[in-house]
């Protein structure tokens, strides 16, 4: 049966609303995000979170033509978003009480996300299903303003750590270096290297895969070519912290065994992002380029 009570009304009372529900749930949730802007810009790994809300609401302008001037309120969706909201703010209250109380990044990321169910939730309410199909990629975006668990987090490290450790020792193979591998550690003639956990990159891969949903949204019409851009995330960053393995060791092998704590080891990460971007870049430019006429942005109605 169609739901008698819910009812178009005009966009501009449905923004009103929507502004101030969000208002209002994020004065009740000010103080953990308070805690989780002081921790990301103290931590290397989520220092762009209070750069996401900023990207969404870009976004959300730049869709802003597309969105309907009228919507009926989606109102068994947002109960839905709001049960799973009171869920995480009762597991945040649950982990932060508990006898061993869970490490901040846990209780930041349940915290943050019942901030982001019921702000989902007030979407879905006030500005109606047809508006949120509209913006449903800037409030997925969102879902990077929660830290990494830990259990992930070094999940994430131990794979991108040995993924780059093969990746280093298929070049220095190729090259003919003499090398033997026993796990992370590299004995080179001379010197021995030790792919460590903060080698693993997994900063520059979470932004460059930030990078590609982006770019694949604004850019590519096509699902299976954003697939495809952001599948690429993953061996593009094997290869170049494999590759920024393989340099020092060839560095300290040929150079000066001191290369070990030069510039390019503690500090030479964004170059390697940089050079990273190279690849990235022409392989969305060849996406892009085989779309048909006119492709570029979001699906038309007719294509959808």
């Amino acid at each position: 049966m169609p739901d008698l009570t819910a009812h178009p009304v005009s966009s501009r009372a449905q923004y009103r609303k929507f502004a101030l529900a969000a208002a209002v749930l994020s004065l009740g949730f000010i103080v953990p995000l308070w805690r989780l802007f002081w921790f990301s810009i103290g931590d290397e790994l989520h220092s762009y979170i209070p750069l996401m809300p900023l990207v969404c609401g870009y976004l959300i302008w730049t869709q802003k033509s597309q969105l309907p001037t009228s919507s009926v309120s989606a109102r068994k969706l947002a109960g839905f978003f709001s049960l799973a909201g009171s869920a995480a703010t009762a597991g945040y209250f649950a982990v932060s009480h508990s006898a061993t109380p869970a490490t901040v990044e846990n209780c930041l990321a349940l915290s943050t996300g019942a901030w982001l169910l019921f702000l989902t939730a007030a979407g879905c309410w006030f500005l109606g299903g047809a508006a949120m199909r509209v913006l449903a990629f800037p409030f997925f975006l969102l879902i990077f303003m929660l830290p990494f668990p830990v259990v992930l987090r070094e999940g994430i490290e131990a794979g991108l750590q040995h993924g780059s450790a093969v990746v280093a020792d298929w070049m220095f193979t190729l090259t003919g270096m003499p090398v033997m591998r026993e796990g992370m550690l590299f004995r080179l003639p001379g010197i021995s290297l030790r792919v460590a956990p903060e080698c693993s990159g997994i900063h520059s891969t979470l932004i460059l895969f930030i990078t590609s949903l982006l770019a694949g949204q604004m850019i590519l019409r096509r699902p299976w070519k954003r697939a495809v851009l952001c599948l690429a995330v993953l061996p593009l960053a094997l290869l170049r912290n494999g590759f920024r393995v393989f340099v020092l060791g060839e560095l300290c092998v040929h150079v000066n065994p001191g290369m070990i704590d030069s510039p390019i080891h503690h500090h030479g990460g964004p170059l390697f992002f940089i050079l990273s971007l190279g690849p990235f870049f022409l392989l969305l430019y060849y996406l892009r380029k085989t779309e048909p006429t006119g492709a570029a942005g979001p699906a038309s109605d007719s294509e959808k």
